[in-house]
């Protein structure tokens, strides 16, 4: 009897040695899955600096570093917007089309919707068409610049501050700005660890 009770007790020990294991796995992965999203913006950035793909735009950072205005000028800013893989949040350029003069600040809008319950983080990854456009295109004030935090059912509306320099050569009419906008982190993630955790630990 005692030798089954031995073998008995030596299961029990193996089975809370393996869960024990199980559970440090399934949170190592939850770590990973965030490290993961919040490094993947960055490493976007300097792939994107390095080879020059996607026409990274020029930020000033004071607002009142615009060029004289020239009209004898019109250009073209067209607004694209769309969503990366896996991401079920809505997004939205509320203005789709913008003519101005090069040296003239102007305003646009997007929209970001979080349809779930859970609060998410996002990264809005900037493109600029033609690429030689993006060295004049100037930003003072937008939401690409950082990771943006929504709440669950927030609906948001960012802004988005710019201007082209004068020196745009003159062959260049019309600008495509495109956005994607990737999901890089949700409390969805930590719930659905902690639920596995707890099934686990009633194993």
């Amino acid at each position: 009897m005692s030798e089954k009770k031995q073998i008995s007790e030596n299961s029990k020990q193996q089975l809370e040695a393996n869960n024990g294991k199980l559970v440090a796995k399934l949170c190592f992965a939850v770590l990973a899955m965030f490290g993961f999203g919040f490094a993947m913006v960055p490493l976007y950035d300097v792939f994107c600096e390095v080879t020059g793909i996607n026409g990274r735009v020029v930020v000033k950072a004071n607002s009142t570093d615009v060029d004289p205005i020239d009209e004898s000028r019109i250009v073209t800013v067209e607004f694209i917007t769309r969503i990366a893989n896996g991401n079920d949040m809505s997004f939205q350029a509320l203005t789709q089309k913008v003519q101005l003069h090069p040296g003239q600040m102007s305003e646009v809008a997007f929209k970001v919707k979080n349809p779930s319950q859970y609060k998410v983080f996002a990264q809005a990854i900037p493109s600029v068409s033609p690429g030689q456009a993006s060295l004049y295109l100037n930003k003072t004030e937008c939401f690409c610049f950082t990771q943006q935090e929504l709440q669950g059912k927030e609906e948001v509306t960012y802004p988005m501050k710019f201007f082209l320099d004068q020196d745009l050569p003159e062959s260049i009419t019309l600008l495509t700005v495109s956005y994607t906008l990737y999901k890089v982190g949700s409390e969805q993630l930590a719930s659905a660890a902690t639920e596995d955790n707890q099934d686990v630990e009633s194993i």
